[in-house]
C-alpha cells in the first residue's frame, strides 16, 4: 500500500529539482560563466573583482540551490524507505555530504571576494598578490566540488538502485540512473586523482547524465507519480 507520505514526497522531489535546477542555470550562466576562465584563477578573480555584484548574485542562487540539495535527498529517503531502509539511509548520507561540500565552495568563494577587496594589512600585498591568492582560493574552491562530486554520484546511484528494486519508476529509468551516476563519481574521482583527465574528457560533460536521470525522475513523479506495486502485479485490465 502506497502511503501519503511517499505520494508527498515525490511532488516535493519533481518540484524542488526542477526549480532549483532552473535557479542554477539561470544564475550559473549569467552571473558567474561569463567570468570564469578555466585553468586561471588568477585571471578569474581580476574578472571577478571587477563584476563582484554579479558574482554575488550568482551566490544568492547557489544558497537556493543548495537548499534544495538538502530538500531532494530527503524526499527521496521518505520514498525508498520502505524498500530498503538502509541503502536509503546511506544514500541520503552520501547527497548530503554533496550539499556540505557545495557549501564549502561557496564559503571558499566568499573568502576570495574578501582577499581581493583586500583590507587591512592585505593591502600589502598588492593587487597582483591578492589576484594570486584568490585565484588559489577558487582552485581549492574547484577540488572541494569534485570530492563533492564523488558523493553525489554514489549517492544518486544508490538510489537508482532502490527505485529498480521498488519498481516505482520504469526499470530501464532507473538504471540509465544507476549507469550515469557511476559516470559521473568515476569521472569526479579521477579529475581529482589525475587534473588532466579534464584535457581528456571536458567536466562539461560529467554531470550531464545524471541530470538527466533527475530531470526524467522528476517529470515522471509529477506527472505519473509512483506505481504501486499492487498495480504492477494486477497487470493489464482484463488479464
Amino acid at each position: 500500500m502506497m502511503e501519503r507520505s511517499q505520494l508527498q514526497a515525490a511532488r516535493i522531489f519533481g518540484i524542488a529539482f526542477l526549480l532549483s535546477l532552473v535557479i542554477i542555470t539561470l544564475a550559473f550562466s549569467r552571473f558567474y560563466a561569463p567570468y570564469l576562465v578555466w585553468g586561471n584563477g588568477e585571471e578569474t578573480a581580476r574578472r571577478f573583482i571587477a563584476h563582484e555584484q554579479a558574482v554575488r548574485l550568482y551566490l544568492a542562487g547557489a544558497f537556493f540551490y543548495g537548499v534544495g540539495l538538502i530538500v531532494l535527498p530527503a524526499a527521496l529517503y521518505t520514498i525508498l524507505l520502505p524498500v530498503n531502509r538502509g541503502i536509503a539511509m546511506f544514500a541520503a548520507f552520501s547527497k548530503l555530504t554533496y550539499a556540505l561540500f557545495w557549501f564549502i565552495v561557496m564559503m571558499h568563494i566568499f573568502g576570495a571576494l574578501r582577499l581581493l577587496e583586500g583590507a587591512g594589512s592585505l593591502r600589502n600585498f598588492g593587487p597582483d598578490g591578492l589576484a594570486a591568492l584568490a585565484g588559489w582560493q577558487f582552485g581549492v574552491s574547484r577540488d572541494a566540488y569534485y570530492i563533492g562530486l564523488v558523493f553525489h554520484g554514489m549517492g544518486t546511484a544508490l538510489f537508482a538502485c532502490v527505485l529498480f528494486q521498488s519498481r516505482y519508476v520504469p526499470r530501464p529509468l532507473a538504471l540509465w540512473g544507476i549507469l550515469g551516476s557511476l559516470y559521473e563519481g568515476c569521472c569526479g574521482f579521477a579529475y581529482l586523482m589525475h587534473p588532466n583527465f579534464a584535457a581528456i574528457l571536458s567536466p562539461n560533460w560529467y554531470e550531464l547524465p545524471p541530470m538527466t536521470f533527475e530531470v526524467l525522475l522528476s517529470l515522471w513523479f509529477l506527472f505519473r507519480g509512483l506505481r504501486s506495486t499492487e498495480t504492477l502485479q494486477a497487470g493489464p485490465p482484463g488479464r
